[in-house]
């Protein structure tokens, strides 16, 4: 099995090299292909207006200057032309990528664009940032990613399907469990803008969320990471709301009178 491993949060992240491991427990054809510089929050981005540029940072190894899209791209049109990968690896972050952070992350737009392309992909992150001692447990992927990957790839997997994967912040001896999730939705009140003042005195502004307990729903990602559990969810790149689509079906006309009938 050829394996692609890329992340968001750049070549030299220590997240990238525990993913390395996983996917060298796994395959001995395993390859790096990750921005040279932190995407975090990049999505699904691509570089359009400059030319892409890598550079050989190590054996099968690759630093891109673009984005988890770009490295994805380059890494299956370029630097694997010969021999397409089979599996995408994207992460494992450094911090979790739940509820509507999936429409923001990198990380996960490294799986997007895996599975775009036609190759099962998988993300992975770790909850960073609730330990009381401030740990943070690396092992925990370590532990638990290969068996993971290994019976994703031994399940049935629709196409246009990825797999998004969150670790809890906890050892791997005090994981509870690991359950299938659906994608959640956090409560945005969080959401702040904090003011600062550079050294000219004048101001710039830090975007973020405010670290707070809530009670998500149980069966979200959300739920299962505040539960201590590993949570999986399978995201699907088709993002039609069918129920409204339909619903549209009977309203929208040309002529100003309604439609009937669906016309398919």
């Amino acid at each position: 099995m050829r394996i692609l491993v890329t992340n968001d949060d750049g070549a030299g992240a220590h997240g990238l090299s525990v993913l390395h491991q996983i996917a060298k427990s796994l395959s001995d054809d395993v390859w790096i292909v990750a921005p040279e510089m932190n995407q975090s929050g990049a999505s699904h981005a691509l570089t359009l207006q400059v030319p892409l540029r890598y550079r050989e940072i190590g054996e099968r190894a690759f630093a891109v200057r673009g984005t988890p899209a770009d490295c994805v791209i380059m890494g299956v049109k370029q630097v694997l032309k010969d021999k397409a990968p089979d599996l995408v690896l994207s992460g494992v972050n450094h911090g979790s990528n739940l509820a509507e952070d999936v429409t923001y992350s990198g990380t996960i737009a490294g799986a997007m664009e895996g599975t775009l392309l036609g190759i099962r992909s998988i993300a992975m992150s770790l909850t960073i940032g609730f330990d009381p001692e401030g740990k943070q447990h690396w092992k925990t992927p370590l532990e638990y990613g290969p068996r993971i990957v290994e019976q994703l790839l031994g399940s049935d997997w629709p196409a246009m399907t990825l797999m998004n994967v969150n670790y809890p912040d906890l050892a791997p001896g005090d994981v509870k469990g690991i359950v299938a999730t659906r994608q959640g939705r956090r409560d945005q009140g969080g959401l702040h803008i904090q003011e600062r003042a550079d050294t000219w005195g004048d101001p710039y502004f830090w975007v973020g969320f405010e670290r707070r307990r809530a009670d998500p729903p149980q069966g979200t990602d959300l739920r299962a990471i505040m539960d201590g559990m590993i949570s999986v969810t399978p995201l699907h790149l088709n993002l039609t709301h069918d129920v409204t689509r339909e619903a549209l079906s009977g309203v929208l006309t040309l002529d100003g009178t309604k439609r009937l009938k669906d016309a398919g």
